[in-house]
């Protein structure tokens, strides 16, 4: 018995140490999901995510590490480490609050161990507890042995290699802004493409007169010719959707007439679904054309996509997955599947839940024009 309380604390440690490297490794397979998971709680903006992201995933490193040495071990380590989960654990009550405690991922181990809020929260109190145990039955190194610096150093150690191992491009602020700006057309009238008229009607000079024939030739506009454009449906408008205009080597504009633009990530089984639903649904029912936007994640799975809902439509892959995301809407997940007419976003899916994809609401609307 009195082995088994002297070896507690260090199993204790160990234990935690590594629940906290699990979580941090979770969270980096993939990092763009715990980078959206901070925007949609709207900590930060897609700009600042990589960089958050990846200082949180470092800092449960370092406290991983930390826990294993015994510098500042009771006098900061083991607290800081409590009021980290106590932090998690209002967060969690929070979202159980708003969503309900079994709904959605907590994203404490990522996409690798989904865990409800519930799930989540009771796994923080239990680590608590324990880290409680621990605070009043282990001591610190002896006074004026502690350093500091170690714990700088494992922290800085830990968020290097977080930074190395997953580079990102800074954000552009020109792309982000372009999409939650879009603009109205003007198409009210057009001029021909040779509606100028030169105007020989003018008396002709006289010879003598070398002012007047150093004069150059102006062509009269007053008579423009104004074509009226007879646009059915809404006004049209430049739409999120209007910069990715190449399929297939092909100019295609999005915004011209109607589409049906899907937002897919390769190896979602959601995305599959939806994608065999609109097959099933173009052998019954006349389409508008549909285009794909694939997120650049696993696109090796692109072709086995196809092969796996007999789908054989042009694709684009976006190379920024913030810009997928921002395209995709605020708090949306895939799949994502939009009707556009004219560049106006008629009828708009999302994720699986009540916003996902219906195949009868969206022929409904394009049956009856609306």
């Amino acid at each position: 018995m009195n082995s088994f309380k002297k070896h507690l604390p260090i199993t204790i440690r160990i234990l935690v140490s590594g629940l906290f490297i699990l979580s941090a490794v979770a969270k980096l397979y993939p990092i763009w999901a715990f980078e959206k998971q901070l925007v949609d709680l709207g900590i930060v903006n897609w700009c600042a995510a990589p960089y958050l992201s990846r200082l949180l995933i470092a800092l449960e490193l370092a406290i991983a590490l930390a826990l294993l040495q015994k510098n500042y071990l009771k006098s900061f380590v083991i607290p800081l480490t409590i009021l980290l989960l106590i932090a998690f654990c209002i967060h969690l009550g929070i979202q159980m609050y708003q969503n309900g405690a079994n709904n959605g991922n907590c994203g404490c181990f990522g996409q690798l161990i989904p865990m409800t809020p519930l799930e989540a929260l009771i796994k923080n109190i239990v680590t608590i507890a324990l880290l409680l145990y621990l605070y009043r039955n282990v001591e610190n190194k002896s006074k004026g042995e502690n350093r500091f610096v170690y714990l700088l150093f494992i922290y800085f150690l830990s968020a290097f290699l977080v930074f190395f191992l997953f580079p990102f491009c800074p954000c552009n602020k020109k792309v982000e802004n372009k999409i939650t700006s879009p603009t109205i057309l003007k198409t009210d009238t057009t001029l021909e493409k040779d509606s100028l008229i030169i105007n020989d009607s003018t008396p002709k000079k006289d010879k003598k007169d070398k002012k007047e024939q150093m004069k150059p030739t102006v062509k009269d506009t007053s008579k423009i010719v104004q074509k009226e454009i007879i646009v059915t449906g809404p006004s049209p408008v430049q739409s999120v959707f209007s910069t990715y205009n190449q399929f297939g080597g092909k100019y295609i504009s999005l915004d011209e007439g109607k589409k049906i633009v899907c937002l897919f990530v390769p190896g979602c089984d959601h995305c599959k679904d939806a994608a065999r639903e609109i097959v099933k649904l173009s052998k019954t029912h006349q389409l508008p054309p549909v285009y794909i936007l694939f997120m650049n994640e696993e696109t090796f799975k692109i072709p086995d996509f196809f092969k796996e809902t007999n789908a054989n439509y042009p694709f684009y892959i976006i190379d920024d997955i913030p810009t997928f995301f921002q395209l995709l809407g605020n708090n949306a997940t895939t799949p994502g599947i939009n009707y556009l007419w004219n560049g106006n976003i008629i009828k708009s899916y999302q994720g699986t839940g009540n916003q996902k994809f219906n195949p009868d609401d969206m022929i409904k609307a394009i049956e009856s024009n609306l």
